[in-house]
């Protein structure tokens, strides 16, 4: 049997090339590793869609700045995160605290708590858009 000694390199390389050639929507969704769909339908308006994630923020972890193509409301469900909204004060909010994200507005959120935190983002957005777009 033949074995082939470049596979771990070969393996190396086409993951690179994985990462580097998606899209840019897909690796802003991939930026928090702990999002969970929880369901996804059209809705009554033509091109727009519900969206409803749950969102889990480790200790001390931040989600860059980004937007999204529709309104976000929050409801967090545990834990301290601290949402920087454009053109607001920073606010934090705490279990049972709920925030409302406008249309295309540029927001990031920390963990600014001692333990996991945990949010569910609904959104109102436009279908076959990206869900979440990186602020560079």
């Amino acid at each position: 049997m033949k074995t082939n000694k470049n596979r771990p390199a070969t393996a190396i390389i086409i993951t690179a090339l994985a990462v580097f050639t998606l899209p840019s929507s897909v690796m802003a969704q991939k930026a928090v590793a702990n999002r969970t769909e929880l369901q996804r339908h059209d809705l009554s308006i033509p091109g727009r869609e519900m969206v409803q994630v749950r969102v889990d923020v480790e200790k001390g972890m931040s989600f860059p700045q980004h937007t999204h193509f529709g309104e976000e409301v929050i409801y967090v469900l545990e834990g301290v995160l601290e949402y920087q909204v454009a053109g607001q004060q920073p606010v934090t909010l705490k279990a049972g605290d709920v925030l409302f994200i406008p249309y295309g507005t540029v927001h990031s959120v920390k963990n600014v708590g001692t333990t996991k935190a945990s949010e569910l983002a609904t959104y109102i957005v436009e279908k076959d858009k990206p869900l979440v777009t990186l602020i560079k």
